[in-house]
């Protein structure tokens, strides 16, 4: 019987290169052959089975399965982490739609720790009784409970609670909500007791102050011996002084300081007209005028007069042009880094056009294409998208991101050669294309940009008692 190309049919045996199917009492739910197979930070031939409950099982010689996928001249790895995703506008309209773009790029797990939510527990319980595409989860978002509780030992109550119940991570942007440094000493003595990281989007974004960002961030890190993560160091922190906040981080680094970083493979930046980063004296601090500001979905240049029209209302994002944080001097310059990262800072919410900056939908396949193109080894990318995230979250990443017997089946199988992004400015809603597969607990996500089952699951801390 001739083997299927890609997927064969269900139930079908056949002989292989390795020779007669070994003697295995468990048969594979799928079993992916041929394929360049990415574990411990290299490439191998191995054959890779996925369990009937969703694990994998991996082997030098062929296994028993149900369904056969032939993944000659494909690259089969971990599925991919974004640990900076955004669904925090409307989450519980939009999730779907921000988890569609999402797998289609080959996520398997989105986690909120840009953001977040003020309530974890009541989001966890809420979003658990649905079904996902993905695995999901998020931190505490402070900027929301610094609105909602007046007083410092409110706040810290509340982040506390969060913790308690298992949100990821304490999350804060101190650029978009200043903070005295006195209340953030306070967000990192709470990071450190519940072992959690503390996420930062750092206070300035200009040439002239952004490395004072770093230094903070760092001066927090050595002040409360928290775990730091400093979000998209491309477009606050090191968008001007790149090499000089990297000698920061390896310094601090050196002296044992939990500080990490990430960043996205565009050459602009987009965020929200009405946030402070479009407060006086923008143009000066970034080199821009009105005419470079575009809205994201509809392709809109803004005039002052619209400028001024949109910024009095909530929700528009503007993107700046192409180049602005050129890559060359940004992010191919951090990625070299072990300590950085890839997150997205994004997510796509609407259904057409969007207006959400294109990384929501194509970050992960840009940054394999783009980085490979930049000369960056393509075993070094999946690493920071797939293994290296889940050391950041232990314990709740524990047993994900890696292709070994009993993991969790989240696996994407790609075209190295023809991975790409096609979401746009002007129309960010468009899947990425080179992707076969995305398998998620061990169930196909996503084929060759369809979409198939929901069997995401739930990313979380094991509840604690508040003490």
């Amino acid at each position: 019987m001739k083997k299927a190309s890609l997927v064969g049919v269900a139930g079908l045996i056949h002989q292989s290169g390795f020779g007669q199917l070994v003697n295995d009492p468990e048969e594979m739910a799928y079993v992916i052959e041929n394929g360049s197979v990415f574990i411990d930070r290299t490439f191998k031939s191995v054959t890779v089975g996925i369990t009937q409950d969703g694990r994998f099982k991996v082997s030098d010689g062929p296994l028993k399965g149900q369904v056969y996928i032939d993944a000659t001249d494909k690259i089969v790895s971990p599925g991919f982490i974004d640990i900076l995703a955004d669904n925090s506008s409307n989450p519980e309209s939009t999730y779907e739609i921000f988890e569609q773009y999402k797998v289609s790029d080959g996520v398997t797990t989105a986690l909120q720790l840009h953001g977040g939510h003020h309530k974890a527990a009541s989001y966890y319980r809420s979003f658990s009784k649905k079904s996902h595409y993905i695995n999901w989860g998020v931190s505490t978002k402070v900027m929301n409970i610094r609105r909602n509780q007046k007083s410092i030992d409110s706040r810290l109550k509340t982040i506390e609670k969060n913790l308690a119940y298992g949100a990821l991570a304490i999350s804060h942007s101190i650029e978009y909500q200043p903070t005295p440094y006195s209340e953030l000493l306070e967000y990192g003595k709470l990071a450190y007791k519940y072992q959690r990281p503390l996420f930062l989007h750092l206070r300035y974004s200009s040439k002239n102050k952004e490395l004072e960002g770093v230094r903070e961030a760092i001066r927090l890190a050595k002040d409360t011996s928290c775990a730091i993560h400093i979000d998209h160091l491309n477009s606050t922190g090191g968008t001007f002084n790149m090499e000089a906040a990297l000698d920061l981080i390896r310094n601090a680094r050196s002296q044992g300081l939990k500080i990490t970083t990430c960043v996205y493979p565009y050459s602009y930046w987009a965020t929200y007209l009405h946030s402070k980063r479009f407060g006086p004296g923008w143009k000066e601090r970034y080199g821009l005028t009105y005419s470079d500001l575009t809205v994201v979905g509809s392709g809109e240049r803004l005039s002052q007069a619209r400028f001024n029209e949109l910024r009095q209302k909530s929700g528009v994002l503007v993107a700046v042009p192409e180049g602005t944080q050129p890559l060359s001097t940004t992010s191919d310059l951090a990625i070299k880094e072990d300590f950085c990262l890839i997150g997205s800072d994004g997510g796509i919410e609407r259904a057409a056009r969007a207006n959400n900056h294109p990384r929501g939908a194509g970050c992960f396949a840009k940054a394999i294409r783009h980085f490979q193109d930049v000369g960056i080894p393509l075993e070094d990318i999946l690493y920071k998208i797939t293994e290296a995230p889940t050391k950041l979250l232990r314990p709740a990443m524990m047993r994900r991101g890696k292709i070994k017997d009993g993991f969790l089946a989240d696996l994407v199988i790609f075209d190295k050669d023809k991975i790409q992004d096609k979401a746009s400015v002007a129309n960010p809603n468009q899947f990425s294309q080179g992707i076969d597969y995305v398998f998620v607990n061990g169930e196909i996500a996503c084929k060759n940009q369809h979409l198939k089952f929901k069997n995401g699951r739930q990313i979380k801390i094991q509840a604690a008692r508040v003490e």
